[in-house]
């Protein structure tokens, strides 16, 4: 199994109960924090050091807040192939370091939707470098761990805690297949909002919680039921 052993984290997060401990873990193993705004302030008040990612773009968060980690010190850090000689040696042209832990999550969308916002304020909620990170580290599994939303975050301390701060190849797949899992949601989410009005002949559906059933079709087999099942039991 290719063990990764975690020296440097982006954090960037709206939501940050519970995240405190993960930070603690990952201070304590020596970690390098990168992060921005909010999140920035925040691990800086645990008493922890954190390099801004304004120091390693060269340009502040711009456009009201809509172009911060655009830029390849952020995306070459997550996306370069550890194993690839080509990508190593511009790693090394460009002083681009490696991103070995990615915790994002993603503008609350649909909470704003539900919530009655305004349609400036929904088209706000519209992530664009959260996204774009969630997917790049999902992207290059092999080197980097993604958590992708806060119901990750016990989930990524057992981990750490159980291996000592390295990950295993099929941790770091099973975290990115739970991120693919986020953006997709997300995007039938914006695509379901936009359709209201445009009526696109297209019908975007995502639905995350199943009921485990005992078996699937053959007993060996795993089966999960999608839909309102307690409703069908009752009738």
């Amino acid at each position: 199994m290719y063990s990764k052993k975690i020296s440097r984290a982006l954090v960037s997060v709206f939501y940050k109960d519970n995240l405190d401990p993960i930070i603690h873990y990952l201070a304590a193993q020596g970690v390098e924090f990168v992060s921005t705004g909010g999140t920035q302030e925040f691990i800086e008040k645990l008493g922890y050091a954190v390099t801004p990612v304004e120091e390693l773009t060269g340009y502040p968060s711009i456009f009201g807040g809509r172009v911060k980690t655009l830029h390849p010190a952020v995306f070459g850090g997550i996306l370069f192939r550890r194993d690839n000689a080509s990508d190593i040696r511009q790693s090394e042209e460009f002083k681009i370091a490696p991103i070995d832990l990615v915790i994002v999550d993603l503008y609350p969308f649909e909470e704003t939707v539900a919530k009655g916002g305004s349609e400036g304020d929904i088209v706000e909620k519209i992530d664009i470098g959260g996204i774009s990170l969630v997917r790049a580290a999902a992207k290059n599994f092999n080197d980097v761990l993604i958590v992708s939303e806060r119901s990750q975050y016990q989930e990524l301390l057992e981990l750490l805690q159980a291996k000592n701060g390295v990950s295993e190849l099929a941790d770091r797949k099973r975290f990115a297949a739970k991120a693919f899992d986020v953006t997709s949601h997300y995007d039938s989410a914006i695509f379901s909002y936009f359709n209201q009005e445009q009526h696109l002949p297209s019908f975007k559906a995502s639905v995350q919680q199943g009921k485990v059933l005992r078996y699937g079709e053959n007993p060996h087999q795993q089966g999960v039921f999608f839909g309102a099942i307690d409703d069908l039991l009752i009738n």
